[in-house]
């Protein structure tokens, strides 16, 4: 069976494509309590291998293995059985409580006017768990996509969710920034501006200003759907047109 065949790809007139990680969850605040949680739990050197095995992974991989830097910190400290809670704490976390405000009435508000999907970059375990126990899987009726480099698998997101619109919504400027570059007129960016990616002034530096921008993802209320598809139909600096497999 073909494994698009999951998603229903009926055309859209426009698909909301959603970031999570401070986009629609608080991700610094999860960082902040399981570095507190780390050092409680394994000491200060156990944590320090931990986060130190999580950027080896990030450069590996390319995004945050929690679980993978989790393992490796077992092989290394094959006796010491703490790592247990550290999964369970990881597994159980609620993330529910670190949705933004208004996160959830946004994806309800932009479903009246066409489909929200999530669109993320993680592992095959941690992040599906993160979106499911947030309660962001059943907010976009299981309309979720996890990649590795998601700017780099737009010919799939259009093959799934086929649209006249993009909207793409992300705390990164580089990765709207990619996107934009690929489908120009084709979708309007949106910088959330929440979290350490977003006020980052070296790397706002970097990068043309999104079509749109917001302080908030809840003050997406504040705007309807007319201002949002003229906001991103004139070609940026780094606009084209939207490339397809041939």
């Amino acid at each position: 069976m073909n494994s698009k065949t999951i998603y229903s790809t009926i055309h859209s007139k426009i698909v909301f494509l959603f970031d999570v990680d401070n986009t629609l969850l608080d991700r610094d605040r999860f960082v902040s309590e399981f570095r507190l949680y780390l050092k409680k739990e394994i000491g200060l050197a156990g944590s320090r291998c931990y986060w130190n095995n999580l950027d080896q992974l990030w450069n590996e991989l390319g995004y945050a293995d929690y679980l993978g830097a989790l393992q490796r910190y077992r092989i290394e400290n094959r006796h010491n059985p703490r790592f247990i809670t550290v999964s369970n704490f990881l597994i159980n976390y609620p993330f529910f409580n670190l949705l933004y405000p208004n996160s959830l009435k946004v994806i309800e508000r932009v479903k009246k006017w066409g489909r929200a999907v999530i669109l993320s970059d993680g592992d095959a375990v941690f992040q599906p768990c993160k979106i499911d126990r947030s309660g962001l899987y059943g907010a976009v009726n299981g309309d979720v996509l996890i990649y590795v480099h998601k700017e780099q698998e737009l010919d799939d997101v259009m093959d799934r969710f086929p649209a006249d619109h993009y909207v793409m919504l992300d705390d990164k400027m580089s990765i709207l920034t990619a996107i934009k570059k690929i489908w120009g007129p084709r979708v309007t960016t949106v910088f959330v501006r929440q979290g350490c990616f977003a006020l980052d002034p070296r790397i706002l530096s970097a990068y043309p200003s999104a079509d749109i921008n917001i302080d908030r993802i809840g003050n997406l209320l504040d705007l309807n759907e007319a201002e949002i598809l003229k906001a991103g139909r004139s070609l940026g600096k780094h606009g084209s047109q939207p490339r397809r497999r041939r």
